[in-house]
């Protein structure tokens, strides 16, 4: 099932990349060239013929390249987007986001990098650069393995009784030879150490002992446990009551490394869902505003989760090149509000008071969604 949802992500992500960056292709056929361009007279793309510089049917450039430096361009365009629009984007992100979404959502679509396009780059990028500097959730947390280490013990000890029953039985034989009789002795006086040491295991390290797993330390459906060293005394844990919540669980408590590098994956490959989960409690915030549409809050919503991908990213480059903690962490905390409050007045030409208010209230909403998130990350990594 993990791989299920792993492969959901990735389908997911990519579909979305390749819409958000990807032109027309054309056929070639037997299209003649001339320095390196088809000279064709009819789209390669649709068949209409062409009036001009790109088709007025499907909107293909006509006279399409067919060289190496332009497939590199290709390349740097649709991997990076780095183009006249990066550089018209970026600043208008930084500094007007207010503007830009504005310009953006009223139609002014071919000047700017899109909200998606941007989204999926900054959270590529701010992936890319956290495994190149090598910050990543840690694997090596040990997992709870008391249940395996109390199974051995109570294998050995049972082992260990059934030898030294047999060795007992051979040595009750009264005609057994006095040498092999020697070396049965010297067997029981081993096997009778061990067993005794594996007793006392059990009784001085709790998590040993099997009993706890026995059906009669579950009482009305919860597992009891004894508190040590005091006197009736117990613990009660209860399960969920549904099998994979529980299971879940159980994987966290066995494997807890596994689990936050599983997590660390699914928000790469899901952050998308972000989107989505936002778009409900920015629309509550004007919902008797009715000139504002959910596209409207859509695109605040992508632009600004790429400047946040894009400021994390930019917060963990300055602190890994030994810029004060300090500078840092104030940069977080005052960086954020300052930015969604400019992003909301310009895009919703919105009063210095009605913007304060929303801020306030888009702080909590940012919790919860935040929770939420979380939660869909750890129902994907349970299956």
């Amino acid at each position: 099932m993990s791989d299920i949802g792993e492969g959901l992500g990735t389908a997911v992500e990519g579909g979305l990349f390749a819409k958000a960056v990807s032109g027309g292709a054309g056929r070639a056929g037997n299209t003649p060239l001339q320095k390196g361009h088809f000279a064709e007279n009819a789209c390669l793309n649709c068949g209409t013929e062409l009036i001009g510089a790109h088709c007025h049917s499907c909107g293909q450039q006509a006279h399409l390249h067919r060289t190496m430096g332009a497939f590199l361009h290709d390349l740097m365009h649709g991997a990076l987007h780095f183009d006249g629009k990066t550089w018209r984007t970026l600043p208008k992100l930084f500094f007007k986001p207010g503007e830009l979404t504005r310009r953006y959502i009223d139609g002014e679509r071919m000047r700017f990098v899109s909200p998606m396009a941007l989204f999926l780059f900054s959270i590529f990028l701010m992936f890319a650069v956290f495994q190149l500097a090598g910050i990543s959730a840690p694997t090596d947390i040990p997992g709870d393995n008391s249940e395996e280490l109390a199974e051995f013990t109570a294998t050995e000890l049972d082992r260990r009784e059934k030898l030294l029953e047999s060795t007992e039985e051979e040595l009750a034989e009264p005609d057994l030879d006095p040498g092999r009789r020697e070396v049965l002795e010297r067997r029981q006086q081993e096997y009778t150490d061990q067993i005794t040491a594996l007793r006392q295991a059990q009784e001085n390290v709790p998590f040993l002992r099997q009993e706890g797993t026995g059906d009669e330390l579950i009482q009305n459906g919860e597992m009891v446990i004894p508190l040590e060293k005091v006197d009736g005394t117990t613990m009660r844990v209860s399960g969920s009551g549904v099998d994979w919540v529980d299971g879940a669980v159980e994987k966290w408590r066995k494997n807890p490394g596994l689990m936050l590098y599983k997590l660390q994956t699914n928000f790469y490959k899901f952050s998308w869902l972000l989107i989505p989960l936002s778009i409900p409690f920015v629309w509550l915030m004007f919902a008797w505003k009715r000139q504002f549409k959910a596209y409207d809050h859509a695109i605040f919503v992508t632009y600004s989760l790429s400047f946040m991908t894009l400021l994390t990213l930019g917060l963990t480059i300055v602190g890994i090149s030994g810029i004060s903690s300090e500078i840092v962490a104030l940069a977080s905390i005052f960086i954020p509000p300052i930015h969604i409050y400019k992003h909301l007045r310009g895009t919703y030409g919105l009063s210095r008071f009605s913007a304060i208010w929303r801020l306030a209230l888009m702080s909590v909403f940012i919790i919860v969604i935040l929770a939420l998130f979380l939660q869909l990350l750890l129902v994907l990594g349970a299956f």
